[in-house]
């Protein structure tokens, strides 16, 4: 399609801008201009101004180079990340998330998660308290807190965690002893590690915090493993027979004051009834004593015979001495009993 005037566009609007050509063209005449004007009048042969015939590439090529510039200049940081930035090895500024900006080849760029969660795990040799060694796997959570202290202040931040964690943990365990350390003290071992972890660090200026420690694994030595089994062993049976004891206790101990207030309550009912019947001998003699003193004889005889009837009726044998003669008769009252016991079982 031909245009009437070249310089309208296809809507017949004026067109004023510069062509890049012509930018080309007015900048090669500037620096061939230059270019003879330091050459002298020597060059006039040449019909005009010294001209480059690669300027254009020239131009190209550092337009490429900014381009190219300005993707390593812009990064992007995700929403965990954090990116400090040295420029000329100095601190300049510490950067977050979205995108971000820095001089390549002038600034040093150090990006790391913030948000993750790092586990370190070493096993050491121990001393403890009282002068017994003992292996402890010990581990520890941590994150970084602060970025810059992580990236200035300290050259290898996890070699000086791992440092800080072996010492800590030598103090602690130094002031625990062997049997504390194997069973019911390792936690309290744990927490006081972390403490003391954590106030190393900070004095460090590591920019590390400590999430938590935990101990996993505290074993003796392997060379006398088999001498601490068997004190664990026996302290096993130990507890066992303690507990087995207890069980005996709880189930013996009621069933003896079972036992004891039964005998106490038939010593009671015992105390009553021989103080009932005491008392009730007490009133029969009284009454007997006053029918004595109204007829003492009579009285007298009654309470013989009632006398030797309680007396005969509970004896089977009995010795009748003769009143003016030598021989005894004796009566075998149980033998006439059995015998009469006989005849009436045979007449039946």
């Amino acid at each position: 399609m031909n245009w009437e005037n070249q310089n309208k566009d296809p809507w017949g609007n004026k067109n004023d801008a510069p062509d890049f050509d012509e930018l080309m063209k007015k900048f090669s005449s500037i620096l061939g201009g230059k270019k003879s004007s330091s050459n002298g009048s020597g060059d006039s042969g040449n019909g005009g101004g010294f001209k480059f015939p690669s300027s254009r590439i020239f131009i190209y090529a550092l337009f490429g180079f900014s381009i190219v510039y300005a993707t390593q200049c812009i990064y992007q940081l995700d929403a965990s990340e954090r990116a400090v930035i040295l420029r000329l090895g100095k601190f300049y500024e510490e950067q977050e998330e979205g995108l971000n900006f820095r001089l390549a080849g002038i600034d040093d760029r150090y990006i790391e998660n913030v948000s993750l969660t790092r586990r370190y795990t070493q096993t050491n040799s121990m001393l403890t308290k009282d002068e017994n060694i003992v292996d402890v796997t010990v581990s520890a959570q941590y994150r970084i807190a602060n970025l810059k202290d992580f990236v200035l202040n300290v050259k290898d931040p996890e070699g000086s965690l791992r440092n800080a964690i072996e010492s800590a943990l030598r103090h602690v365990v130094g002031d625990n002893t062997l049997d504390q350390t194997l069973t019911v003290g390792r936690e309290n071992i744990a927490q006081e590690v972390q403490t003391r972890l954590q106030s190393y660090l900070d004095i460090y200026q590591t920019g590390l915090i400590v999430q938590q420690v935990n101990i996993e694994k505290t074993d003796p030595p392997a060379a006398v493993k088999n001498a601490f089994d068997d004190v664990v062993a026996a302290r096993e049976d130990k507890e066992r027979l303690q507990n087995e004891a207890e069980r005996y206790a709880l189930s013996i101990v009621p069933e003896a004051r079972g036992q004891a207030q039964a005998r106490i309550r038939g010593a009671e009912a015992y105390k009553e009834e021989v103080v009932a019947k005491a008392e009730g001998e007490v009133e029969r003699f009284n009454q007997l004593l006053e029918e004595y003193t109204k007829a003492p004889e009579v009285t007298r005889d009654r309470l013989y015979l009632d006398a030797l009837q309680s007396v005969l009726s509970n004896s089977t044998k009995i010795m009748v001495d003769v009143e003016g003669g030598n021989n005894l008769l004796y009566l075998p009252l149980d033998k006439i009993m059995e015998e009469n016991k006989k005849k009436g079982d045979d007449d039946e």
